[in-house]
C-alpha cells in the first residue's frame, strides 16, 4: 500500500500519544494540532505533527493530498446500532403521529416482533445486502467502527440468521464490526405467559452454538418493566459469560428498575441507553470507573422522550459514550454527526465533549480502542475530512449541513 501524506490540514483533531478512557471534566479535554500533517503507511497512522516539522525529504514515494482549510478528526465509533433488519417501519411512525401508544401498535402487530415476524420471511442474503447497503450510508457519514446487535430474531433460527449475516459483514467490510447477542429484546408471543422458558431456550439453545460458531463478541439484555427484570438480565447475562461474551446492557431507558445495579455487577462494558436516571443511578455509575454510560440521543428524539442526562453524568465524573441506536422502531438513522450535534443542542455537551465521546470512548465501548477513536501512531488510519469550516464547534451547530467531504478508512477513500 502506497505512503499517504496528508499535508495543510488546517487543524488535526483528537491527537493522543496513549489511549484512556475519559471520564467527567476529561471529556472536555480535545488535543488538536494547528496546521498539522498527519502521514499514513501500510493503513495505520505512522506519524503527525505541525507543518514546521515536516521533513517530506526523508520520506518514500508517496501520495500527496492537500487539506487546505480541512479539519481532520477521528472516524466515528458508533458503539450501539441494531442496523441489521429485514425492512422499515414507517407505518408505525404514521400512527405515533396519530396518537397510537407503544401498546396499541404492539397490539396491532407493531413493534420489535413486527420486524421479527418479517425477519422470519427473508433469506440470510435479503438481510446481508440491505444491511450491507447501510453499512456504506455510515460510512460515508463518517463512521469507522460499529457494533451491531441481534434481537430481530427471537427464535433460534432466526438469532442465527442474524449473527450470521453480521459475521458475513465484518468478513467483506473494512470497518471495524463487533457483533452482539441480543436474544433477550423482548419475549415472543409464545413466551409471553412462560418466561423461564424463553430464558432456558436462550441459554440451552441459543448460546452453545452461537458460541461454537464465535459468532458474538458481547451478549446484551434489554432490562426493563415489561421485557427483562434485572434478575432475568443477570441470569441471561452470566450464561453468555460463560461462553466468553462480555455484557452490553439495554437498561433505564423507561424506568430505573436495578438495572445499573445488576450491570455494575456484572461489570458490563457499557450501560445504554440511560434516559431515566434517579440521583442514585448517577452516583452509582460515576463510583464505576470501567463501565461506559452509553448515550443514544436520537432514539429520545425520535421518541419524544426527554433527552438523557448527559450534563449530570458528566459533571459527576462518568464515562460517557454516544452512539445511534440504528433500528426500524425508535432511531431509523446512523448519522453519528446528527447524534454528536443533538448531544450539544439537546444535552448541553460541549462539542470537545461530544466528539470525545463519539470517538475514544465509543471505541472503549466496543474494546477497540488500541486500534480506533484517536490520531494516534500505530492505530489504524480511518479518519473524517471535513469540507471548509470555520472552527470543530461549526460541525454541531450547522447540524442541518452535510459538512464531510471524505472518509478513509484503513488508509483508503470510502
Amino acid at each position: 500500500m502506497a505512503v499517504t501524506l496528508i499535508t495543510n490540514i488546517r487543524q488535526l483533531a483528537g491527537v493522543r500519544n496513549e489511549s484512556r478512557l475519559l471520564h467527567g471534566k476529561e471529556l472536555a479535554q480535545l488535543p488538536v494540532i494547528d496546521n498539522a500533517y498527519l502521514l499514513i503507511e501500510e493503513g495505520l497512522i505512522a506519524d503527525y505533527g505541525p507543518m514546521t516539522e515536516l521533513q517530506t525529504s526523508k520520506l518514500k514515494p508517496r501520495v500527496n493530498i492537500d487539506a487546505t482549510g480541512q479539519f481532520i478528526l477521528p472516524a466515528w465509533c458508533d458503539s450501539h446500532t441494531h442496523l441489521v433488519y429485514p425492512a422499515s417501519r414507517e407505518a408505525e411512525f404514521i400512527d405515533k403521529i396519530n396518537g397510537l401508544s407503544y401498546a396499541e401498535i404492539a397490539a396491532k402487530g407493531g413493534g420489535i416482533l413486527n420486524s421479527a415476524n418479517k425477519l422470519a420471511q427473508a433469506s440470510e442474503g435479503e438481510l446481508f445486502n440491505s444491511a450491507w447497503k447501510r453499512l456504506k450510508e455510515i460510512t460515508k457519514m463518517g463512521t469507522g467502527a460499529v457494533e451491531i446487535k441481534s434481537g430481530y430474531g427471537l427464535t433460534v433460527e432466526g438469532e442465527l440468521k442474524m449473527l450470521r449475516v453480521i459475521r458475513k459483514l465484518k468478513e467483506k467490510s473494512d470497518l471495524s464490526i463487533k457483533a452482539t447477542f441480543l436474544g433477550a429484546h423482548t419475549y415472543p408471543v409464545a413466551y409471553r405467559d412462560n418466561h423461564q422458558a424463553y430464558i432456558d431456550l436462550i441459554i440451552n439453545e441459543m448460546l452453545p452454538v452461537i458460541a461454537k460458531e464465535k459468532l458474538a463478541d458481547y451478549i446484551d439484555v434489554f432490562c426493563e418493566t415489561g421485557f427483562f427484570s434485572p434478575e432475568e438480565t443477570e441470569t441471561i447475562a452470566r450464561a453468555g459469560m460463560r461462553y466468553g461474551l462480555k455484557p452490553k446492557l439495554h437498561v433505564n431507558q423507561l424506568n430505573s428498575i436495578g438495572g445499573i445495579e445488576a450491570g455494575l455487577k456484572l461489570n458490563a462494558l457499557s450501560l445504554d441507553h440511560l434516559e431515566t436516571l434517579t440521583e442514585k443511578d448517577i452516583k452509582l455509575l460515576a463510583m464505576d470507573g470501567d463501565t461506559v454510560a452509553t448515550l443514544l440521543p436520537t432514539a429520545a428524539f425520535f421518541l419524544r422522550m426527554p433527552f438523557q442526562p448527559a450534563r449530570k453524568l458528566i459533571d459527576s465524573g462518568c464515562a460517557v459514550a454516544l452512539a445511534t441506536d440504528f433500528n426500524p422502531g425508535s432511531s431509523p438513522s446512523g448519522n453519528m454527526n446528527l447524534v454528536v450535534a443533538m448531544s450539544c443542542i439537546q444535552m448541553r455537551m460541549l462539542p470537545e465533549e461530544a466528539i470525545n465521546a463519539a470517538t475514544i470512548n465509543g471505541a472503549y465501548a466496543m474494546e477497540l480502542q488500541d486500534k480506533l477513536g484517536s490520531i494516534t501512531i500505530g492505530k489504524k488510519a480511518n479518519i473524517i475530512f471535513t469540507k471548509t469550516i470555520p472552527s470543530l464547534a461549526y460541525l454541531p451547530y450547522a447540524f442541518g449541513t452535510d459538512l464531510i467531504d471524505k472518509v478513509m478508512i484503513g488508509g483508503k477513500m470510502a
